[in-house]
């Protein structure tokens, strides 16, 4: 299918079977946002996103890495080394992404103790709240 004919689709992200509604399920995974707005200020290796992202596995962190690439996010270029150097830079799609991400996050921190509050307000023990994926448990 060329360009024009993906562009005069109407998408409907409510919709499962709607590639807009996969497209969602991508960003909405934490390790995307994590990765993309770590990659904002520019382009970084593999073992600086490690450490900059913490609690990422290397698996999950290669797995995102290349579903990011496929999905025209993110560029992996290797560099004529030994060993070889790997860097990772988003794409003008992927900028333009990390932008929105990054007014989310600033948001998640901006208001930690309206959540924290409201949490226990509703009965969440404070260890819980302070305990990612902890919740509900």
């Amino acid at each position: 299918m060329d360009s024009n004919a993906l562009r005069s689709i109407s998408y409907d992200v409510f919709r499962k079977t709607c590639a807009s509604h996969t497209v969602l399920e991508m960003l909405a995974g934490k390790w995307t946002y994590l990765i993309v707005c770590a990659l904002l200020p520019g382009r970084l290796r593999n073992s600086e996103l490690a450490k900059k992202i913490e609690g990422i596995s290397p698996k999950m962190l290669s797995q995102t890495l290349r579903e990011l690439e496929r999905d025209g996010l993110l560029t992996r270029t290797v560099h004529p080394e030994v060993p070889p150097r790997v860097e990772y830079e988003l794409t003008p799609l992927g900028e333009e992404l990390g932008r929105l991400m990054r007014t989310i996050c600033s948001w998640a921190e901006a208001h930690v103790p309206d959540i924290l509050e409201a949490r226990i307000a509703n009965g969440v023990a404070v260890d819980q709240c302070l305990q990612p994926g902890r919740l509900g448990r």
